[in-house]
């Protein structure tokens, strides 16, 4: 299967990976997040458990549970570290995070593993049952460059007791960590279904299954419904350029189990929206992959306005398709956009109005940045190259503490 992705990237990458993959053949590696689906994470993971597998790598994939008052407190605790906002965390939220972790410490056995890597804040305390020899890594997935000091101290009374930490940008790290900290960007996956090549058969049955109409250019975000990505910052911004030109907007995005925000603010988003007939609000099955390929590969000007963000794979996966991309000047974000040359960053719905009319009043600009935003992609955010920092990070850990493996 690995060799499927030597038609996107350089093969020396690839015999990379197998020569780690060899090496690594007799130790046992687990994730641990908190959904198995919707949301960047479960997508990469989806991905990249199998990948290992198929390289001859034992490796486990848990999800940890958790009631609607948990995610609630984790949904608060991933916010606050995103940047600080008028509520804090209290004692509640406290004894609430740890009496799930504590359920959780007998549901999920890390015992039997070499090392371990734990996503995100949701099932960080379970460090605790970490035992001599093993390497135990929290790898995070959200801008903590502006934290709130209350939720930093207390992810940081955790998050010394790992043996390194993964980020997706240097800015991300806080000043404070007092152990390794390494820099490993996400990716996406060519081969999967959101990804693929579609024929215009094929996404005009979408389209047509969905309702969106045709006839009218196509202003696209797609992402969970949540206040950070800005919803109807887009609305607002797609009402300015509709004074110019007659064109539809898609916001589709779907519910992730460990966020219980989702639907409040897709109600909110209808509400708003509702008497427009040119703006389709899909919450979509977090399955939807051709579905999302579809709307990508359709659309005129794809956006992700997000007032703070961890990465944003939907801007990678728009990119691919070889879509100029106006995206918040947040974040992940940044290093996937280049500035005037692979889309626009912007940090207005105003600023992004005024990029999408230019986008629209000109089609060969849409076409040469798509180019562009393509190779930029290809270059730095495929798979293959996150599947072998990941192994290069495992060799490092079990190396520089002397556990066993094929050197």
């Amino acid at each position: 299967m690995i060799e499927e992705y030597s038609q996107y990237v350089d093969k020396s990458i690839i015999r990379e990976i197998e020569i780690l993959a060899k090496r690594l053949e007799n130790v046992k590696i687990l994730h641990v997040n908190s959904t198995k689906e919707g949301g960047g994470v479960a997508e990469i993971l989806m991905r990249l458990v199998p990948l290992m597998r198929e390289l001859g790598i034992k490796v486990d994939w848990k999800v940890i549970k958790g009631n609607k008052e948990f995610f609630r407190t984790t949904k608060k605790l991933h916010n606050l570290l995103h940047l600080p906002q008028g509520d804090t965390l209290n004692s509640y939220d406290l004894v609430n995070y740890l009496q799930t972790t504590y359920e959780n410490l007998r549901e999920i056995d890390t015992e039997n593993y070499d090392v371990v890597f734990i996503h995100d804040p949701q099932p960080m305390g379970l460090v605790v049952k970490k035992l001599k020899g093993q390497r135990w890594v929290w790898r995070c997935h959200i801008d903590t460059s502006t934290p709130e000091r209350r939720a930093w101290e207390f992810i940081e009374g955790f998050l010394n007791a790992y043996d390194a930490v993964v980020f997706h940008l240097p800015e991300f790290a806080n000043k404070g960590i007092k152990i390794p900290t390494f820099i490993i960007p996400p990716s996406i996956d060519p081969l999967h279904h959101k990804n693929v090549e579609l024929d215009a058969k094929r996404i005009e049955e979408v389209l047509e299954k969905l309702g969106i109409n045709r006839e009218k250019p196509v202003l696209l975000q797609v992402s969970r419904f949540d206040r950070l990505k800005d919803p109807l910052g887009v609305y607002r911004a797609y009402r300015i350029v509709k004074e110019k030109y007659d064109c539809c907007l898609v916001l589709a995005g779907s519910f992730a189990p460990d966020d219980p925000e989702g639907e409040e603010v897709y109600t909110e988003v209808i509400n708003a929206t509702a008497e427009d007939k040119d703006v389709y609000v899909l919450n979509l099955p977090p399955d939807s992959h051709i579905e999302i390929n579809a709307l990508q590969r359709h659309a005129t000007v794809v956006l992700q306005k997000s007032i703070k963000e961890g990465f944003g794979l939907v801007v990678a996966e728009a990119m691919w398709k070889g879509k100029a991309v106006i995206g918040g000047n947040t974040g992940g974000i940044k290093s996937q956009i280049v500035e005037g040359i692979t889309g626009y960053l912007v940090n207005t719905p105003e600023g992004a109005a005024y990029r999408a009319k230019q986008l629209l009043a000109d089609s060969r600009l849409r076409e040469q940045m798509g180019k562009r935003a393509k190779e930029y992609v290809r270059q730095r955010f495929l798979i293959p190259r996150h599947l072998r920092d990941y192994l290069l990070l495992t060799c490092f850990l079990l190396g520089s503490k002397g556990l066993k493996f094929k050197a």
